[in-house]
C-alpha cells in the first residue's frame, strides 16, 4: 500500500511539474517574442504615448489586442498588476521533489552505477546537491564580472562550464543520473534567476514608480539578461526532461559530449527563432539546416557497433540464463527487488515468449548501452551482454 502510494504521489508531482514547466516556458516564449517584435508608437502611424517604448498589435481567439511596453514605467501603476513567478518557483518545486524521490531515494538503483564510480548513496547525494547548487553559485558570479556585457564570450564560456559539468558527472555518476543533474543544474539556475534577480528587480520599479520617482534602468537591463539566458537554456533542458525515454543517449560511453552536441542543436535552434522575431531571419537563415546536420551527426556518431557473431551458435539456454540471473529480479510480475511492486515498464522476461518478444529491446538497453540492469546492480558482465548480443545477431530465436 505505501509503495502504491508513492507511485500516486510520483504521478501527482511530474504532471504538477509538466504542467507549471509548460506555463513557464511559454511565458518566456511570448515574453522574449514581444520583446523583439516590439515597434516605436509612431512608426507604426498611432499616437505616440508619453514614456511608450514599443507596442505591437496580435489577432488572437477571437480578438485584437494592443500590448505597449514603457521605456520606465507608466504615469500611474494599475491596480492589478500581473506578475509571473509562481510558474519557475513551482516547476524547480516540484523538480526538485522529482529528483529527491526518483534519484535520492532510489539511488542505487538510478544514481548510482558502481561500474563507473563505487560511492555510498550518501556521497553520491552530496555531489549531487553541490553540482546543483554550486552550477548557480558560478553562473552568478559570472553575471556579475565585466564579461557580461559580452554576451556571445560570455555563452561560450557557460557552455564549456556546462559541458565539463556533463563530463565530471558522468564519472561519478550512471548515465542518467548525470543527465539529470546537469538538467536540474540549469533549472536551479533559471529558477534563481527569476526569484534572485528578475522579481527583485521588478519589485525595484514598481516600488519607484509609486514613489513618483525614475527607476534604475539597471533592474530592467539585468532582469531582460537574465530572461534571455534562461530563454536559451530552455530546449536544452526540455531535452533532458525527455532523454531517459532514450537510452542511446545518456547510455552512451561519450553520453556527455552528446548532451553537449544535442544542447548546442537546441540553442542554435532557439537562436535562428531569436533572429526571426527581430527581423533577422535571413541573416540566421543557416542556423535552422546547421542544427539539423549536427543533429545528423550525433546520431550516426552514436550509433552502436556491429556485434562480431561468432562461429558457433549461441544457445538460448545460455541467453535465458543470463537474463534469468540478471533481470528477473525485476522484470517479473511479482518482482523481488523491494522498490518495484510491478515489472519496469510493463516487461516482463520470464518466459520464452516473454523473452523473444522483448528481445530488440534487450540489446538496446544491455548490450548497446548498458543502462540495464539499473545500477548493474546484478553485475552482469561484459562478456554476458556480448553473448546475448550475438543470439539476437543470430536471430534470435529459441533454438
Amino acid at each position: 500500500m505505501d509503495f502504491n502510494i508513492m507511485e500516486w504521489a510520483q504521478l501527482a508531482i511530474r504532471w504538477i511539474h509538466i504542467i507549471t514547466g509548460i506555463a513557464w516556458v511559454g511565458a518566456s516564449f511570448y515574453f522574449v517574442w514581444l520583446d523583439m517584435n516590439l515597434t516605436p508608437p509612431e512608426k507604426d502611424g498611432y499616437k505616440d504615448k508619453a514614456g511608450v517604448g514599443g507596442e505591437l498589435w496580435a489577432v488572437h481567439g477571437g480578438g485584437f489586442y494592443e500590448v505597449q511596453k514603457y521605456r520606465l514605467a507608466p504615469p500611474a501603476i494599475p491596480p492589478v498588476l500581473h506578475w509571473f513567478k509562481y510558474e519557475a518557483y513551482f516547476t524547480w518545486i516540484s523538480g526538485i521533489i522529482l529528483l529527491t524521490i526518483l534519484y535520492y531515494f532510489s539511488a542505487d538503483i538510478y544514481l548510482i552505477d558502481r561500474s563507473v564510480a563505487d560511492i555510498s548513496r550518501d556521497t553520491a547525494i552530496l555531489i549531487g546537491l553541490g553540482a546543483i547548487f554550486g552550477g548557480w553559485i558560478v553562473y552568478d558570479f559570472l553575471c556579475k564580472t565585466p564579461l557580461i556585457n559580452h554576451q556571445g564570450w560570455f555563452g561560450a564560456l557557460l557552455f564549456v562550464l556546462l559541458t565539463l559539468a556533463a563530463f565530471g558527472l558522468s564519472k561519478v555518476f550512471s548515465g542518467r543520473g548525470a543527465y539529470i543533474h546537469v538538467g536540474a543544474m540549469m533549472g536551479t539556475i533559471m529558477a534563481a534567476n527569476v526569484l534572485k534577480v528578475i522579481i527583485p528587480g521588478q519589485r525595484e520599479l514598481v516600488a519607484a514608480a509609486k514613489r513618483g520617482e525614475a527607476p534604475d534602468p539597471k533592474f530592467g537591463l539585468a532582469g531582460k539578461q537574465r530572461s534571455l539566458h534562461n530563454n536559451y537554456f530552455t530546449l536544452p533542458v526540455l531535452f533532458i526532461m525527455i532523454s531517459n525515454h532514450y537510452p542511446m543517449t545518456y547510455g552512451n560511453p561519450y553520453g556527455w559530449l552528446l548532451l553537449s552536441g544535442l544542447a548546442l542543436v537546441g540553442i542554435m535552434v532557439r537562436h535562428y527563432f531569436n533572429m526571426k522575431n527581430q527581423g533577422r531571419a535571413r541573416q540566421g537563415f543557416f542556423l535552422l539546416p546547421l542544427a539539423f546536420v549536427l543533429f545528423c551527426v550525433i546520431a550516426y556518431a552514436a550509433a552502436p557497433k556491429s556485434i562480431e557473431v561468432p562461429a558457433e551458435q549461441v544457445s538460448f539456454a545460455e541467453v535465458q540464463k543470463i537474463i534469468t540471473t540478471r533481470c528477473v529480479a525485476c522484470h517479473a510480475a511479482k518482482p523481488k527487488n523491494e522498490d518495484f511492486d510491478a515489472p519496469p515498464k510493463g516487461v516482463k522476461l520470464e518466459t520464452t515468449a516473454e523473452i523473444l518478444k522483448e528481445k530488440l529491446r534487450i540489446r538496446q538497453q544491455a548490450v548497446d548501452t548498458h543502462t540495464m540492469p539499473l545500477g548493474n546492480l546484478t553485475k552482469m558482465t561484459d562478456q554476458e551482454r556480448a553473448l546475448i548480443g550475438a543470439w539476437i545477431k543470430q536471430g534470435g530465436k529459441a533454438n
